[in-house]
């Protein structure tokens, strides 16, 4: 039996939540295909060709999706990347691979060098991984891959396992990047943030001088449309970035770029709210961790919230400026329980509204302001739509009460994700597919949105 069947058949022992098994050609079966052979035995990487490692918040959506099908995968591909866990408590955003050749992706480990210029942070010396992190959704998802299977999960003490890697996690990011003293998260680098090249980072980018251009290849190019990319002046920052940050043995606080993102925060936010789930669930009260991500969500409120915008904006915590650009990362706090009645409401209009104008002039959420200057419907975070952040939203404005408008987006994500062969990310207006197919996230999150129908999960700390 091939690895897509063993996902999709009844076992004659319950390994799998999946019942009854998915009809062959399906949406379903065609996600779990995509997840089987972007499977590598221990993690799932985002794609084959154009993501061939491990990456942190990939990993973080893939096993919301695979609790469905394989709940056991689920728990090992959140172990296998905290288990690649920094001794001062950062998670990488990329666990590489060793078996994959270093000219396969850029900025490969040998750029890194995270077991000797991570030392004093206390990199892992059994595997390589970059210095920089990702958005912070593991302890949502591994609250909710505990839900999936819970005697399975009680069985191998999967939450007694991951809690204090997760506590410790949370503890780097609060302590450590809190750079603007106001009890908000800083990235260090766009890259942290996951949406790479938003116009978000232009301002806060433009003090960077980029590293040569002859100094680094891009392997990115090589599998995907040049014009769908970041470009060479974008990606020399991110280099020169890096590279600095490496140098300085990976410190915090000494770079020249630092953002108090809203959606980083907010996704924190989340997790703390599920870390507290998995606090009770191990017999701890869990209260001080509710505590802390409303005391979150009150901070972005009052340092990012703009009503005259309509949505939560990045902080520049270098010059102390909001960045005045609408991007989705502003619209993703609508998913935090806590909200401000206004500001819920706000965030809806906003994004029902001309800037993003889902539900009239597009059926999923554009990266960026569709009014705006910097809009392109193709170039990576520059305005196309994708899947992580349609999944978010949908969650959003379910637990708003948005019925309508939330099984609306529902439906455009699963007609989207299986029309665009489960696409990296599509253009707004058509749905075409840019970037990869057969990507990780979007595979999963198709297969989450389909077990979910009813929005059970639509809190998503619950």
């Amino acid at each position: 039996m091939d690895g897509t069947a063993q996902l999709t058949a009844r076992p004659a022992v319950r390994a799998f939540a999946y019942d009854p098994p998915a009809a062959p050609g399906s949406v379903h079966a065609r996600a779990v295909a995509v997840l089987d052979a972007n499977w590598t035995g221990t993690s799932t990487v985002p794609s084959r060709g154009l993501y061939p490692h491990q990456w942190s918040w990939d990993s973080a959506f893939i096993a919301i999706g695979l609790r469905h099908v394989a709940p056991l995968r689920a728990q090992t591909e959140l172990e296998t990347l905290l288990a690649a866990q920094w001794d001062d408590g950062r998670v990488p955003h990329i666990v590489f691979h060793p078996s994959v050749p270093l000219d396969a992706y850029f900025p490969s480990p040998d750029f890194w060098r995270s077991a000797t210029a991570g030392r004093a942070a206390g990199a892992p010396r059994t595997v390589q991984t970059s210095g920089i992190v990702q958005p912070p959704v593991h302890a949502l998802a591994a609250w909710l891959v505990h839900r999936a299977d819970p005697a399975l999960s009680r069985a191998r003490g999967f939450l007694a396992r991951v809690y204090p890697r997760l506590a410790a996690w949370h503890r780097y990011l609060l302590h450590r990047r809190d750079l603007g003293g106001g009890g908000l998260v800083s990235v260090v680098h766009p890259w942290e943030q996951g949406m790479d090249n938003s116009p978000c980072w232009d301002g806060p980018l433009s003090r960077v001088t980029p590293a040569p251009a002859r100094s680094f290849r891009r392997a990115d190019l090589a599998h995907g449309a040049p014009e769908d990319r970041p470009t060479d002046l974008d990606y020399g920052r991110y280099v020169r970035l890096a590279g600095d940050y490496r140098d300085g043995g990976y410190r915090d606080g000494r770079g020249a770029f630092a953002v108090e993102d809203p959606s980083f925060n907010a996704l924190l936010a989340v997790s703390e709210h599920a870390l507290a789930r998995i606090a009770r669930e191990l017999g701890a009260t869990g209260t001080a961790r509710h505590a802390r991500a409303q005391r979150l969500t009150a901070a972005l409120v009052e340092r990012l919230w703009d009503p005259a915008y309509g949505l939560f904006l990045c902080r520049d915590v270098r010059t102390g400026e909001a960045v005045p650009e609408r991007g989705v990362t502003g619209l993703v706090p609508l998913l935090l329980p806590g909200l401000p009645r206004e500001v819920a409401r706000a965030l809806v209009g906003t994004l029902t509204g001309p800037h993003f104008g889902l539900g009239t002039r597009t059926r999923l959420v554009p990266s960026h302001d569709l009014l705006g200057e910097t809009f392109d419907p193709h170039r990576y975070w520059r305005g196309p739509a994708w899947f992580n952040t349609g999944w978010l939203l949908e969650r959003g404005l379910r637990l708003r009460g948005e019925r309508a408008r939330a099984d609306a987006l529902r439906a455009a994500v699963l007609d989207l994700a299986a029309a665009s062969d489960f696409a990296e990310y599509v253009d707004p207006y058509t749905g075409q597919a840019c970037g990869a197919t057969g990507f990780g996230w979007t595979a999963a999150l198709t297969l989450d949105l389909l077990h979910d129908a009813s929005g059970e999960d639509a809190a998503l700390h619950g």
